[in-house]
């Protein structure tokens, strides 16, 4: 057995009132992946910032190679080897990549003048040993998400890490960028570093990681191999439930359309798409990258202007153009990218939740707070988010309960049809069920909803109908009850089905 290379004992750290972590444990063998898992507040972030050294633990102990460690700052982590790839990257972007590199040991001149050339050269070799192809020329900001990624863990690499943590490696990243990713890790494994990885994306723990830890609500609650268990195991012993019971789509009337799209284009390649979605009704639009999914909700809503064919809401002509036009058809949108399309991330939740009702609760232009506060107090209430969130800014909520904020935002007003494009895209397991059991209730109240997602059990496990799009067209309808995951991906591709996964548009 590979020898143990970091060890956490009885480690606690609490907030206040708040007790972040409850003597936790945790290991680390040398060329292992290890994951870590569990929902949001489960505990990952706090040991994460422990191992960082931004935050000291309360009570317990770290043994690097069997010896007692403190990790008082992060200049202390550094020097015992160990990195953090933080989900928001800890890169400067106006610096070239070769300066992000070098920051605080940049190569001087015998006369003291920093040397330029070898700085770039010192950034190709830092580069080549991770197998990255980038111009250390170029500014750090000109690059994709992805390759700042790989240039903050070739900087790791560079000053000798024994152990890297990887917090969500893959949530802004490509395919193409994920896999080379996936490269990287291998042959950081294979070179003896341990890696821990923080990820709710089930299916990469699966292909990436040897061993599975799993936290809860601050405490540890087990360390499986892999390959001793299943997905299903994990969801329970992350949520307490299990997997079947992730999905709820109970049976319930379905009525008249309300709903209805015609022949809509947006004249480059998207359309012309026709379906309907009656009340009570969940469709999914599926499908590969580009597609067409988004592009098509967002002509729906008005976000982007149509260039051809009609949208109907209850048998009434909207000609969408702008968002205002949606909202006034009854249409609610909740984009894919909350904190850029959606929310006011340094206001309140109560401030991001009423802003689309403000009109409804004024009186001669003035605004009857009360009564918008206990509306919005009616619909935390609803989404089950606590009530002591009501003043917190935004950005500092989970992703799911960010997500809440936005659904919560469009039920203020009497919306009838609800269009959630990736509705659970990087929250938790524990989340992504509250939210589905929302979409639930939402349906059997009669709401028509449309949903772009890329997880095809999510796709599968809350809708009644499936519309599959390729090159942005429909090309199959299928019935929820009976499609399987091949079943989607054989029309996504037009090819017989195979292992290649989902991706967002």
């Amino acid at each position: 057995m590979t020898a143990c290379l970091l060890r956490l004992e009885g480690v606690t750290k609490q907030f206040g009132a708040t007790l972040a972590l409850d003597d936790v444990q945790f290991d680390l063998r040398s060329g292992e992946v290890h994951a870590l898992m569990g929902e949001n507040g489960a505990g990952k972030s706090t040991l994460m910032k422990i191992l960082a050294g931004n935050i000291r633990r309360d009570a317990g102990r770290i043994l690097l190679d069997g010896e007692e460690i403190e990790i008082r700052s992060p200049g202390d982590a550094v020097a015992h080897g160990i990195a953090i790839i933080h989900q928001e990257l800890n890169t400067v972007p106006t610096m070239t990549v070769a300066e992000n590199l070098a920051l605080g040991r940049e190569p001087r001149t015998r006369y003291g003048v920093l040397d330029r050339r070898a700085m770039v050269a010192s950034a190709r070799a830092k580069l080549a040993r991770i197998g990255a192809e980038i111009d250390p020329r170029r500014e750090l900001g000109e690059l994709s998400v992805g390759m700042q990624q790989l240039v903050e863990i070739a900087r790791a690499v560079s000053e000798n890490a024994r152990i890297l943590v990887l917090d969500e490696p893959t949530a802004a990243l490509s395919r193409a960028e994920s896999l080379h990713l996936y490269d990287v890790i291998a042959e950081m494994r294979a070179r003896g570093v341990g890696l821990v990885y923080i990820s709710h994306r089930m299916e990469e723990v699966w292909q990436l990681a040897d061993r599975i830890t799993v936290f809860r609500d601050g405490a540890f609650v087990g360390t499986r191999d892999k390959d001793v268990i299943g997905p299903s195991d994990v969801v329970r012993m992350m949520v307490g439930r299990s997997l079947d019971a992730l999905y709820r789509h109970d049976e319930h009337v379905i009525g008249d359309a309300v709903l209805e799209v015609s022949e809509l284009t947006d004249g480059a390649g998207v359309g012309p798409v026709s379906f309907r979605v009656r009340a009570g009704e969940v469709v999914c639009l599926a499908g590969l990258i580009g597609a067409g999914r988004t592009e098509v909700a967002r002509m729906i809503f008005g976000a982007d202007k149509p260039r051809g064919g009609s949208v109907r809401v209850n048998r009434t002509v909207m000609r969408p153009s702008s968002p205002r036009d949606g909202v006034a058809a009854g249409i609610a949108m909740v984009p894919e990218s909350r904190k850029e399309q959606a929310l006011f991330l340094d206001h309140t939740v109560e401030e991001n939740v009423s802003i689309s009702a403000l009109g409804d609760h004024a009186v001669g232009g003035v605004l009857k707070r009360r009564e918008i506060r206990a509306a919005v107090k009616d619909q935390l209430h609803t989404l089950r988010l606590r009530l002591d969130a009501l003043h917190l800014p935004v950005r500092a909520l989970s992703g799911g309960n960010q997500q809440k904020a936005t659904l919560a935002r469009w039920l203020m007003r009497d919306c009838q049809v609800l269009i959630l494009d990736e509705p659970t895209r990087g929250v938790d397991i524990g989340a992504k069920s509250e939210i589905y059991d929302i979409v639930n209730k939402l349906a059997a109240a009669g709401k028509a909803i449309l949903v772009v997602s890329s997880d095809l059990p999510e796709a599968i496990g809350i809708s009644d109908r499936i519309l599959v799009m390729r090159a942005g067209r429909i090309v199959r309808e299928l019935d929820s009850r009976h499609a399987t995951d091949e079943d989607v991906m054989f029309h996504a591709t037009g090819t017989a089905a195979h292992n290649q996964e989902m991706n967002h548009d």
